[in-house]
């Protein structure tokens, strides 16, 4: 974790969450968007806190889903806004894809995240990758 330095010229640690989520368990995209709630109280941006708790909730349904694997979710909250990033264990990039316009519920996750994430993407992490958004501080 960065510290950011406050007026006084003390270093503060950012406000943080990580949490490990067990393979296959979707009950985890419940907790970590409460989880992220109540990071966000910290945060002061309430007009963001609907779009970073959906965005969350792709990327760690996402994980549990696709890579049969578990996951870490890893939240920063800094002055110029919210990073939120989460870890699996498989190599494999995830795609962008159109969805299927007979298949209301797959499809979309990545989608809705470079929509409405200001800044997104994936990074190579050891064993596996993390998929990764910012939202900005208004």
């Amino acid at each position: 974790m960065e510290d950011r330095t406050d007026s006084g010229g003390d270093r503060i640690p950012a406000p943080q969450l990580r949490r490990r989520f067990a393979r296959r368990d979707l009950r985890a995209v419940a907790e970590a968007r409460r989880a992220l709630r109540e990071l966000l109280g910290q945060w002061g941006r309430a007009a963001g806190v609907d779009t970073a708790e959906l965005l969350t909730s792709e990327l760690v349904t996402n994980a549990l889903v696709h890579t049969d694997h578990e996951a870490v979710l890893t939240a920063t909250v800094w002055p110029r806004g919210l990073r939120v990033e989460v870890r699996d264990f498989v190599g494999r990039r995830p795609r962008l894809r159109v969805a299927d316009a007979d298949d209301d519920t797959h499809g979309r996750g990545l989608m809705l995240v470079q929509s409405l994430a200001d800044a997104w993407g994936v990074r190579a992490h050891g064993v596996g990758k993390a998929v990764w958004f910012e939202l900005h501080a208004a």
